[in-house]
């Protein structure tokens, strides 16, 4: 057995090294500035609003910018890990994302901010692939679980830090401030990637076998034993994406819109994403015990009445910041909950492609979810009535976890 191999088996049984710990604190790293710099336009969305005029169609255009972007990392950018290696993806991703940032900022129109926000979106979809990939590839098979679901919680660490800066800086440098804040923090991590964060074991020990091109990978995830398995994956994914970012990208507006402030609004759209952090956390310290299958049902029948009840409760501002930090644990631990089952799902040599698909084709719910959010409100829907549609959606997720089996494993997931 050469060296790779023996290292891959080490890390899957012995305890974990500081080393792997370190790995994976950097991939959760990598999260938290993802997060400040996909969600800081939900945050600063009130204010850009306000001050070009936008409809809530244009709105809803710009907010769903950047998760095609992240669509196109994740189908395009991200299966090139498999090829080139996860850490060389996530170093041009995060120039990237850098570069989005800087000229978001920049912008003066509708039009150039959606583009520069599907800019840095084609960077945050790369690194989220390929960072939840190399997290599960350095945790062994105990923490596994915890190891990806850390990346959520970063993710939301991030999003809620967007949202306390938009607050501090609204009144005293404007929306553009939040977004120098995220170009300067994603670029402050190319060095610290540099330093300290390894290429996969194994990806090194399978990128000794000949490599398929981009498209036999792709194909393979689905050739009729993986299909179905796939098939089921991106239904998963894409409706709790459809929950993920209807709820992170509308709900500081739309809490405005049922009656709240706009600062009240805002700030339970941070509480939302404070709840993240526990959420997802949690979900990976529960599959170290409990079946991950079960965990991530358990979250989905929760969320789906809690989501229906949220807009009910705008007059007690309490009580709206409570159900906002409950929604946020819960949709948080279902996304961490996909990663966790992607990441399982497929062996390392398409290990990547496959996690980026399902991301990819969630996407196409990320994108659904603002935009059709902001069409239906121009179209004089009531703001209860778009959560209580989020809720049915979430719930049909549940039977495609259910079903979800993979040829790669002889146990099941559960």
């Amino acid at each position: 057995m050469d060296s790779a191999a023996t290292g891959r088996c080490h890390l899957a049984t012995e305890p974990m090294s500081m080393k792997q710990w370190l790995a994976i604190a950097v991939c959760v790293l990598l999260n938290v500035l993802d997060g400040f710099d996909l969600l800081v336009m939900a945050f600063t969305a009130p204010a850009v609003a306000g001050e070009w005029q936008l409809s809530g169609t244009q709105l809803g255009l710009v907010l769903s910018s950047a998760p095609v972007g992240m669509a196109a990392g994740s189908l395009v950018v991200a299966p090139n890990a498999d090829r080139v290696g996860r850490r060389k993806v996530i170093l041009g991703c995060l120039l990237l994302s850098s570069s989005g940032m800087v000229l978001s900022m920049l912008s003066h129109s509708v039009v150039q901010l959606a583009s520069t926000r599907l800019l840095t979106g084609i960077g945050i979809g790369g690194v989220l692939a390929a960072s939840s990939v190399i997290a599960s590839e350095y945790a062994n098979r105990r923490w596994r679980g915890l190891a990806v679901s850390l990346n959520g919680a970063g993710y939301a660490i991030g999003a809620s830090a967007s949202g306390i800066i938009a607050v501090t800086l609204h009144s005293s440098s404007g929306w553009r401030s939040t977004f120098a804040w995220g170009a300067i923090g994603t670029a402050l991590l190319v060095p610290v990637a540099l330093r300290w964060l390894p290429e996969s074991l194994e990806f090194l020990q399978t990128r000794r076998s000949p490599s398929p091109d981009r498209w036999s990978r792709a194909r393979r995830i689905l050739c009729p034993a993986w299909r179905r398995a796939t098939l089921l994956l991106w239904v998963g994914f894409f409706v709790v994406m459809f929950t993920f970012y209807f709820v992170v990208s509308w709900t500081p507006k739309l809490l405005a819109e049922a009656g709240m402030a706009t600062g009240e609004g805002i700030t339970g759209g941070i509480f939302l994403n404070l709840g993240g952090i526990l959420g997802a956390t949690l979900f990976g310290l529960l599959t170290t015990r409990l079946a991950p299958r079960g965990v991530i049902i358990g979250y989905m029948a929760i969320a789906a009445p809690v989501l229906a009840a949220v807009v009910h409760a705008v007059h007690v501002a309490w009580l709206t910041f409570a159900l906002g930090w409950l929604i946020g644990m819960l949709v948080n631990g279902c996304i961490s909950g996909m990663y966790a089952l992607g990441t399982w799902l497929y062996p390392s040599e398409i290990r990547a492609t496959g996690v980026g698909w399902a991301i990819g084709v969630g996407r196409a719910g990320a994108i659904t979810g603002p935009f059709v959010a902001g069409h239906l409100l121009d179209a004089g829907w009531p703001v209860s009535t778009l959560y209580l549609l989020v809720a049915a959606i979430l719930l049909l997720g549940v039977p495609a976890v259910l079903a979800v089996r993979s040829p790669h494993h002889a146990e099941r997931w559960a």
